[in-house]
Order: structure tokens, then C-alpha cells, then sequence
């Protein structure tokens, strides 16, 4: 009868040791999209205070990142360096200031430095519905004939620049 009491712990054991498996050897999640290979949908809202604003339709001819963001959210902060870097090399950034004021998005670029060429504000989250967003942030690389190329939702690292970005950007428009 003392075997009977093994069972919850074996039980426990192996189900902990499928865990393990099962997340030491998933491959790693792809992130797709309904979106990729679409135009980006049109969307119109007001430029921040004391920024350009833009539209989709105004960045036909460029290819651009589409950044959308909050001064609220921590992993946005996180990745912010990597669109300073990415701005400095003169890659052209637009920012939705998604669920934020006037006032929250400009300390936020004053305190971090601004790496967006336009940066419109979306508190009631029009585009972002339109965009399909699940979170702050997220990152659309769009090509010059406003099809969005790529998308990454969470912060960007040096990494997914390297693995999803650049190429996207590189990529050019499809013809």
C-alpha cells in the first residue's frame, strides 16, 4: 500500500518532465499575419504637438517603420535605443502614440530623444483596430507602395532587426 502514495509524485514528475520537453524543443514561434503582403490600411489621425503628422496615403514612394507605441508601456521604453539606432542610420520611423495625451508622449521623447520623422496620437485606438495590434509596441515595416512587408509585436532587439527587419526593408516592393 505504501506505493499508492508514490503516485501523486510520479504523476507530478512526469507531467513537470513533459513541460520541459515540450518547451526545450518547440521551434521558435513564427509571427504571422493576415496583413503581410497588404496595403496598410488607410487611417487618418492628429500629429502630436510640436510633431509632423502623417497619414499612409502622404508616405507613398518611401519605405518606412511603423511604430506603434506608449508612453505607458515599459517594453516600448525597452526597445526605444534600437529605433534611436535605427533613426540615426537614417531609416525612416513613424510613431502612433497609441492610448497616450499630448503631454505623456512629448515627456516620453524628451526624456528618451525622439527617433520618429512624424508621430500622430490614436487615444481611442482607431488605427490600431485597423491594424490589427495586440499590444504596445508593435512594428510594421511598410515598402514604398504602402504594403506592409513585416510585422513584430513586442519590443525590437538587435536581433529581430537583423532577422525580420532589415531583410523586410531590404526586400523592396514586390512587382
Amino acid at each position: 500500500m505504501n506505493w499508492l502514495r508514490l503516485v501523486p509524485v510520479a504523476v507530478l514528475i512526469l507531467t513537470a518532465g513533459l513541460l520541459a520537453f515540450v518547451l526545450l524543443t518547440r521551434d521558435e514561434p513564427t509571427q504571422t499575419d493576415r496583413l503581410i503582403g497588404e496595403a496598410l490600411p488607410a487611417f487618418s489621425l492628429d500629429a502630436a504637438d510640436g510633431h509632423a503628422g502623417f497619414s499612409p496615403q502622404s508616405l507613398r514612394g518611401e519605405a518606412y517603420l511603423l511604430n506603434v507605441w506608449g508612453s505607458w508601456c515599459p517594453p516600448c521604453e525597452v526597445e526605444h535605443p534600437v529605433l534611436m539606432s535605427l533613426a540615426a542610420e537614417g531609416i525612416p520611423i513613424y510613431g502612433i502614440a497609441w492610448r497616450d495625451t499630448n503631454e505623456s508622449a512629448n515627456g516620453f521623447l524628451a526624456r528618451l530623444g525622439n527617433p520618429f520623422s512624424g508621430v500622430v496620437l490614436d487615444p481611442a485606438g482607431a488605427a490600431i483596430i485597423e491594424l490589427g495590434v495586440t499590444g504596445a509596441p508593435e512594428t510594421f515595416v511598410v515598402d514604398a507602395d504602402g504594403v506592409i512587408r513585416a510585422r513584430w509585436a513586442g519590443p525590437l532587439t538587435d536581433e529581430v532587426v537583423a532577422r525580420v527587419i532589415r531583410p523586410a526593408l531590404q526586400a523592396g516592393p514586390s512587382r
